[in-house]
């Protein structure tokens, strides 16, 4: 009994590692695909479905619009409003649709990580949020650089009204913070939310088969760990809609920096 009892706990992947974050390959037409995971599979599904339903939503726009077109226009309008006007001014309209557009995104391929049967967000790897911040850093910087060319942006961005003897120590440090922290800090707030999300869940769900397999009087503690997995994907998801949000503000919030004439 104490051997199948020891081969069930050790079938059982647990504690979860970073090898989790590395799914094999589900390309149906061979293995040698090897980048076609269910990381892959997410990413295009998140953006087909924002594709069509937005598509659905506004193929015959009405005056009194249906559940789907008041959905759509809900969020574009929250965006809009809310995010790229209240942030950015009146300029902010022109900008709504990519902030609309990153916020349903980011917001898509979050809510994965809650979703039975994927349960892991693709944002949780790296590349994805480092793509996304890498666009938005180019998006302020190509602003900047419009507005005040490319010397007067960069008078903008990193000397600040101050001595002139304080300007050798603040200039680098607003280079630092401005041109290096930006895209680095956007991608790995919003990698390392999903991924430390995904490892919580993990170890509550996981936890729960892995009490029950090594001792069957561990059971009542297996049950309040799978309770803690429903009460964090609860948290998670609203850690999902933060994050979303988060990153579309502070984009909105650096391409008004970039629109501004000064520090």
């Amino acid at each position: 009994m104490t051997g199948q009892t020891t081969v069930l706990a050790a079938e059982v992947p647990f504690p979860p590692s970073v090898e989790d974050f590395f799914l094999p390959s589900i390309a149906p037409w061979g293995q040698h695909s090897v980048w076609f995971t269910k990381i892959t599979l997410l990413l295009w599904l998140s953006v087909a479905i924002l594709i069509i339903y937005f598509l659905v939503s506004y193929r015959k726009p009405a005056l009194v619009p249906t559940k789907k077109q008041w959905l759509a226009e809900s969020v574009y309008g929250f965006v809009r409003n809310s995010i790229a006007v209240d942030m950015i001014g009146k300029e902010g309209v022109r900008f709504a649709p990519y902030l609309a557009t990153l916020f349903c995104f980011i917001f898509m391929m979050n809510i994965w990580g809650i979703v039975p049967f994927a349960q892991i967000s693709p944002n949780s790897h790296i590349a994805f949020p480092a793509v996304l911040a890498m666009i938005s850093y180019l998006l302020f910087l190509y602003v900047g650089f419009r507005k005040h060319g490319f010397l007067g942006y960069l008078k903008v961005v990193l000397v600040p009204p101050a001595p002139w003897f304080i300007l050798p120590i603040l200039v680098p440090i607003e280079f630092f913070s401005n041109l290096i922290v930006r895209p680095f800090s956007l991608a790995v707030r919003l990698f390392a939310n999903m991924f430390a999300g995904h490892m919580l869940l993990l170890v509550f769900t996981l936890g729960g088969f892995a009490m029950i397999n090594a001792n069957a009087l561990l059971a009542p503690v297996s049950i309040l760990s799978w309770v803690m997995t429903i009460a964090l994907t609860f948290l998670d998801f609203a850690i999902i809609v933060l994050q979303a949000y988060i990153f579309t503000v502070l984009t909105a919030s650096y391409v008004q920096g970039s629109l501004a004439d000064g520090h």
